[in-house]
C-alpha cells in the first residue's frame, strides 16, 4: 500500500464518458494511497484521458501532456482515452509520457505498476459537478461516414444492473440529486447482455430505467444522448410512466437532408426523425428536445442546408449544438469530394444560429407560468441574491435564493418571465435550507 503523501493530477478531455472515467482512476488512485495534489504542488504520478472525435481534441490532448510534463517534470504520465487508443504510438513519443493505456479493459493490469493493486467497483462521488454522470455504457458499433468513434470503442460493453444500481444508490446518498446516465452509444445499452438470450430475459434502456425507479431517495434521471431511431415505445413508456427521468431527450439530428443523411450513413430520414418527436411530444408533457447539427458536410447546397433549418423549426429545439463541419482522418467522409468552403459554413452556422435562437426563446416562452424543478448550480453572475440552476426540461432558470445554501438542491420555481433568454421565476418554497422534493409533476 503506498503511504497518503504520494500526490496525482488529471486532466479530461472530451464527453461525459471521459470525465466519468477519470473520477473512477481518482477513486482508483485514492483508494491505494494517492490524493490529488494541490495548487502549486508538484505531483508524483500524472494521468490525461484524451480526446480524439476531432483533430483539434488530438492537439489539445498533445498540449496537456507537454503542460503536465514541464509542471511536474519528474512524474510518470499515464495517458488513457480514445486518442490514446488510436495513436499510441505517436502517444508514447509525448514527453513524461511512461504508459499508454490503449484498451481501458486492462486498466488494472496498466496501474499495476504505479502501485494501484485494488479498484473500486464504482464511482462515490463527482468532483467539481453538481450532477453525477454515471457510465451504463461503452462502445458503438454504427459506421456513421463522418465518425472516428466506433474505430476506437467498438466493443460494446454494458455494465449490469446490479453494478449500476449500487453506484446510484451511493450518490444519491452522498447528495447527488440528478444522475445523468451516459455511454459512448446510450441507446445500446444491453445488447450485450441480451445476446443469445430469449426476449423475456433481454436487458435494455428502458428495463434499466424501470429498475431504477426502486432506488431510495430525491433524485431525477437524465438521459445523455439518443439516436432517434432507438426512442421506442419501450423506451418512451418506460419514460411516460417514470416518476424519475426528466421530459427532455438529447436527439441527435445532425441535418435535416436526407441527402446529406444518406451520405453520412444515418439510420434514418428527416420524416422518421420528425414522426419521432409527434410520439414523443404525445406521450410527455411539454418535452425538451436537444440536438447536435453539422453544417457544411461535404456536398451540402443550399438545399439540403434550408431543408436542416425547417427541420429545426419544425421540432422547436430547445437547444441546437452547431458544429462546423471539419474533415476527421481516417473516416470516409474525410474523402468525400465537394467540400464546402470555410466561408459559406461560417455563414450557414450563423444563420442556423439565428434559427436556434428563435426556436429555443418559443420553447422558453411556452413553460411561462409552470413549475420547474431547477438543480441549483451556482449564484446568478448578473442577478444579486438570485440562484440559478438548470431544469428539468433542461432550460437554464434562475431565481431569488441563496445559492451556497442551496447547491446541488432541487428548488420548485414558478416561472413568471424572461430576461437575457434567461427564464425567470420565485420558487414555491421559502426555506433555503429545505431539503429536496419528489420529482412528481416535474
Amino acid at each position: 500500500m503506498l503511504t497518503a503523501e504520494r500526490t496525482c493530477r488529471l486532466v479530461t478531455l472530451g464527453c461525459k464518458v471521459n470525465q466519468y472515467e477519470t473520477q473512477y482512476v481518482k477513486e482508483a488512485l485514492e483508494l491505494n494511497g494517492y490524493r490529488e495534489a494541490a495548487d502549486g504542488e508538484r505531483a508524483d504520478l500524472c494521468v490525461v484521458n484524451t480526446c480524439t472525435v476531432t483533430g483539434e481534441g488530438d492537439a489539445k490532448s498533445r498540449t496537456a501532456v507537454r503542460r503536465l510534463h514541464r509542471g511536474n517534470p519528474n512524474a510518470p504520465i499515464v495517458v488513457m482515452g480514445c486518442y490514446a487508443t488510436r495513436d499510441p504510438d505517436a502517444v508514447a513519443k509525448l514527453p513524461g509520457v511512461a504508459r499508454v493505456i490503449a484498451d481501458k479493459a486492462l486498466l488494472a493490469d496498466e496501474l499495476r505498476e504505479f502501485g494501484v493493486t485494488t479498484l473500486p467497483t464504482g464511482i462515490t462521488r463527482f468532483d467539481d459537478h453538481q450532477r453525477a454522470f454515471v457510465k451504463v455504457q461503452d462502445g458503438c458499433l454504427l459506421n456513421c461516414t463522418y465518425c472516428i468513434i466506433p474505430s476506437v470503442r467498438p466493443n460494446v460493453r454494458s455494465r449490469v444492473p446490479d453494478e449500476i444500481v449500487r453506484e446510484i444508490a451511493e450518490l444519491v446518498a452522498g447528495g447527488y440529486h440528478e444522475i445523468v446516465l451516459t455511454g459512448v452509444h446510450l441507446g445500446h445499452y444491453g445488447l450485450d447482455l441480451s445476446k443469445g438470450k430469449p426476449k423475456s430475459e433481454w436487458r435494455r434502456l428502458w428495463h434499466l430505467l424501470e429498475r431504477l425507479e426502486g432506488v431510495s431517495g430525491d433524485f431525477r434521471i437524465r438521459l445523455s444522448s439518443l439516436e432517434a431511431a432507438e426512442a421506442r415505445d419501450d423506451l418512451v413508456r418506460a419514460m411516460s410512466q417514470s416518476r424519475r427521468v426528466v421530459p427532455h431527450l438529447h436527439l441527435c439530428l445532425q441535418s435535416g437532408s436526407d441527402r446529406i443523411l444518406r451520405a453520412m450513413k444515418r439510420r434514418y430520414t428527416s420524416g422518421g426523425f420528425l414522426r419521432r418527436i409527434e410520439r414523443l411530444q404525445q406521450a410527455l408533457d411539454a418535452p425538451a428536445f436537444t440536438t447536435d447539427v453539422i453544417v457544411g458536410f461535404p456536398g451540402e447546397t443550399d438545399a439540403d442546408f434550408e431543408a436542416t433549418c425547417r427541420v429545426v423549426r419544425e421540432v422547436g429545439f430547445a437547444k441546437v449544438h452547431i458544429f462546423p463541419y471539419s474533415p476527421r482522418a481516417g473516416t470516409p467522409a474525410a474523402l468525400l469530394p465537394n467540400t464546402i468552403p470555410h466561408g459559406m459554413i461560417k455563414e450557414r452556422r450563423a444563420r442556423l444560429l439565428e434559427v436556434e435562437n428563435e426556436c429555443a426563446r418559443a420553447y422558453r416562452e411556452g413553460l411561462l407560468g409552470r413549475r420547474l424543478d431547477v438543480l441549483v448550480e451556482g449564484a446568478d453572475p448578473t442577478r444579486p441574491g438570485h440562484a440559478q440552476g438548470t431544469s428539468c426540461r433542461h432550460v437554464p432558470v434562475s431565481f431569488r435564493g441563496h445559492a451556497p445554501t442551496l447547491m446541488r438542491r432541487i428548488v420548485p420555481v414558478r416561472t413568471t418571465h424572461i430576461e437575457d433568454g434567461m427564464l425567470l421565476g420565485e420558487p414555491e418554497v421559502e426555506t433555503p435550507d429545505r431539503v429536496a422534493l419528489p420529482l412528481i409533476g416535474c
